[in-house]
């Protein structure tokens, strides 16, 4: 399903943990954190998103597993990609940037970013910059 076709994906419905967690797939989180951008500034944006993610990972009894470095590393990128929009929907942003929908060997990470770095605690805890040069 479209994410935002599911009115139980929402900044709300994650703010107050009612978000329908198993609909909140990687298409999900990407479009709560463009909800968040079309609502505020990236630095608020980004603050309020890992800190609601967070909260919810608490909630749901796995907490860490959000992860810094991969929210922020969205954030930006979705933040940068919509500045560059000349429609500002979400419908057309989804159509324009497959790239940052992409899962697997095609996912984005993979172009700046190595296993061994997102996979360490550091980036998890805290933003770190790529360590790949985008191919």
């Amino acid at each position: 399903m479209n994410a935002a076709a599911n009115p139980l994906v929402s900044i709300e419905s994650l703010e107050d943990g009612t978000l329908d967690v198993d609909a909140f797939d990687h298409e999900a989180h990407i479009y709560v954190a463009w909800l968040y951008l079309q609502r505020y500034q990236l630095q608020e944006a980004a603050a309020c998103f890992t800190a609601a993610l967070q909260r919810l990972t608490r909630k749901l009894g796995i907490p860490g597993k959000d992860h810094e470095t991969v929210s922020w590393f969205f954030m930006l990128l979705i933040e940068e990609r919509r500045r560059g929009q000349t429609s500002d929907d979400w419908f057309s942003f989804h159509r324009d940037h497959a790239d940052v929908f992409a899962r697997g060997k095609d996912d984005i990470l993979n172009r700046y970013y190595s296993r061994e770095l997102l996979g360490s605690d550091r980036a998890r805890q805290s933003f770190m910059l790529p360590d790949k040069l985008a191919s």
